[in-house]
């Protein structure tokens, strides 16, 4: 499907769904919990389908009526289970872990870009922990009960391995440590999972930057409510920052989601006249904004910069790759220098027929950045959106976005 987008300002109010990183580890939760839990707005794309099948081959009971999401948790796991993590890296660095600490043999598989996306800290730890890999390339293969122990992991990979691990330690018979040996990149989704484990019963103790879980915790069920994406919210806030007015509903002011960051960047841009000047962040801790944060530096007066974007690379697409390709061919600057993006600002982009390359952060980017076109952008396989944001262009519609749908 391609979108075909007619250059428009938008207005109105739309409200965030549901943060697709706390959907995750709350669903994880309260499938390792005895009894039922009840979590409001969970969201609904094909990640969160991925983790929800998943847990379901792995013994919990789930189903959603009326907005509310029903969980009964894992009362006896089985001896074996296939589980396809569909495209979400998410899933499977989550549930690895999981069906290790809960011993079950486990065939991992999946599709897109997730076979490329590396596992390295579980097959240099897990062998020595109690569990083989009897295939340690994709589709993997898993056997054993995972031990207790301490777990030097590099932080610099991705923190999806830090939560993976935070969901499995507590299911142990002692304690355990998760020992960084390089600074954790990512940290605020950490940081999201250790809340939302607390809400859920468990404790965990961070201490030079390290990690300590208690074994033999049980997670208790509860009734949760998942807040609003600020990843999601990226997309509007940038579409203001570019001349639209839009109402932002459904956002947590206290949220300890990293991506809440954005608002900031956009405030510390503004000069004394009202634009927008150039920006240099660090997004180590805020990989998923790099797309959209490249759309606003394109249009801000003067240079920016982009670091801390190696991690990028392995995303499902190479995004650093991405967007700077589909942005230049409009028009814009964007300079890959190593692995950080420097931009110069212009003052508009011209239309033309973008590649999404098959990332939904990519599409949602291009059509917030045509707004600033002169004319028509057609995006290719813009679906893609629904891995994340399955409503998005229907949003982007009802706050007067004007575009046709091409099938192909």
């Amino acid at each position: 499907m391609n979108i075909v987008i007619q250059p428009r300002t938008l207005s109105g109010r739309v409200v965030i769904p549901p943060s697709k990183s706390i959907s995750h580890r709350a669903l994880i939760c309260a499938a390792l919990a005895k009894g039922e839990s009840e979590i409001t707005g969970v969201l609904q794309c094909e990640d969160i389908d991925a983790t929800t099948e998943a847990l379901t081959a792995l013994g919990a009971e789930i189903r959603t009526e009326n907005g509310v999401t029903y969980v009964k948790g894992i009362e006896k796991a089985p001896e074996y289970a296939e589980i396809n993590c569909r495209e979400s890296g998410s899933t499977l660095r989550f549930i690895i872990p999981v069906a290790a600490a809960l011993g079950v043999e486990a065939v991992f598989t999946g599709c897109g870009k997730l076979p490329t996306r590396p596992i390295t800290p579980y097959l240099e730890q897990f062998p020595k922990h109690g569990v083989e890999f009897v295939s340690d390339t994709f589709p993997y293969h898993i056997k054993g009960k995972l031990d207790s122990g301490v777990y030097p992991v590099t932080g610099d990979i991705s923190s999806q391995f830090i939560t993976g691990l935070m969901f499995a330690m507590p299911l142990l018979e002692g304690s355990s440590t998760i020992q960084l040996t390089s600074p954790l990149q990512s940290k605020p989704y950490a940081d999201i999972t250790v809340h939302c484990m607390r809400d859920f019963g468990i404790e965990t103790l961070e201490f030079n930057g390290n990690y300590s879980i208690k074994g033999v915790q049980q997670f208790k069920p509860a009734k949760y409510s998942v807040e609003g994406d600020c990843s999601q919210a990226a997309f509007f806030a940038v579409a203001n920052a570019l001349g639209s007015s839009i109402d932002i509903a459904g956002i947590n002011p206290a949220s300890v989601q990293g991506d809440r960051e954005v608002f900031n960047i956009i405030d510390n841009m503004i000069t004394i006249n009202g634009s927008y000047s150039g920006f240099d962040v660090d997004a180590s801790d805020i990989p998923d904004l790099v797309p959209i944060l490249t759309v606003l530096a394109s249009f801000a007066e003067g240079d920016s910069h982009i670091r801390g974007c190696k991690r990028l690379r392995i995303k499902e697409s190479d995004r650093l790759v991405s967007i700077s390709t589909v942005l230049n061919s409009l028009g814009a600057n964007v300079r890959i220098v190593n692995d950080e993006l420097e931009i110069t600002g212009v003052k508009e982009l011209t239309g033309g027929v973008c590649s999404s390359f098959n990332d939904h952060r990519i599409a949602m980017s291009l059509a917030i950045a045509s707004q600033r076109c002169t004319s028509t952008l057609t995006i290719t396989n813009a679906e893609c959106v629904a891995k994340s944001y399955p409503t998005f262009f229907e949003d982007f519609r009802a706050l007067g976005g004007e575009y046709d749908v091409v099938i192909v």
